[in-house]
């Protein structure tokens, strides 16, 4: 096993390196190397978006959540990879604000990356940074998907969430900067019929989601007398605590809701 010092020292010099792997090929290059050996055979760019997004959680010990955003063809966004619903919500709330790190990085003109150590204190985003705070989040990172050169074209942005006000540091973006990279030469030999699929297909899932999330919101509702939004509360701190993803947790408490309960706190 790979100690917490020995980790952090091999991320530091794998970012002071600007992407090339330390010549003591650490657990960072290492990881890098069996990410590449995965893209390789993954069938879908569907995959490849899950594939990254797994490498993520286990280079970023401290990425609680991920996502992906894409740019869609009238200028729109959506989000069709992620690693928990939390994350989709998170996403969903900058898309309707126009505002926050994932549409900053995505946007063509943007600054590429967008990075907040401590959303309790950033004032760029006046909206959507206290409801980042309200459903848990610390500190976020963001950088854009661009398949080409630096002045390229975006196809969107690879989003990281820190339940922890610094939680995510400058060593942790040059390594998403690279998890970027590939997972935008991925979309970039796609058609737009098939970003397009995957956008439908990701949209009914969603609306799944959000149905199953529904059922059991208002089931916490009934039992507890709160609101809609304590009752998504209530279900996004049990998902944390028990460590279940916020959707199969909601399916769960839907279909055996006369046999269990969450916790009250």
């Amino acid at each position: 096993m790979t100690s917490e010092q020995e980790w952090q020292d091999d991320k530091a010099a794998f970012a002071v390196e600007a992407g090339s792997p330390p010549s003591s090929a650490g657990p960072l290059a290492r990881q890098f190397a069996e990410l590449t050996a995965a893209l390789l055979t993954a069938p879908t760019v569907e995959d490849v978006l899950r594939r990254v997004l797994e490498a993520t959680a286990l280079i970023v010990p401290s990425a609680d959540l991920a996502s992906f955003t894409l740019i869609d063809p009238d200028g729109g966004f959506h989000t069709p990879a992620e690693t928990d619903e939390v994350a989709t919500e998170l996403d969903r709330l900058q898309y309707r604000f126009r505002e926050g790190p994932c549409v900053e990085s995505a946007e063509p003109a943007g600054p590429a990356v967008a990075i907040a150590p401590d959303l309790a204190r950033e004032h760029r985003w006046p909206r959507w940074a206290p409801a980042a705070v309200g459903l848990g989040v610390g500190s976020v990172l963001s950088t854009a998907l661009i398949p080409g050169p630096p002045t390229g074209r975006s196809l969107g942005a690879l989003n990281v969430y820190s339940r922890f006000p610094n939680g995510l540091d400058g060593a942790d973006r040059d390594v998403l900067l690279l998890l970027a990279t590939h997972a935008s030469l991925a979309l970039a030999g796609t058609d737009a019929v098939t970003r397009g699929e995957l956008q439908a297909e990701h949209l009914r899932k969603a609306v799944d989601g959000r149905d199953v999330i529904g059922q059991a919101k208002g089931i916490i509702m009934a039992r507890r007398g709160v609101s809609a939004d304590e009752a998504f509360d209530i279900l996004r701190r049990a998902s944390q605590d028990l460590n279940v993803k916020l959707a199969e947790l909601a399916r769960t408490l839907a279909a055996r809701h006369t046999e269990i309960d969450l916790p009250a706190g």
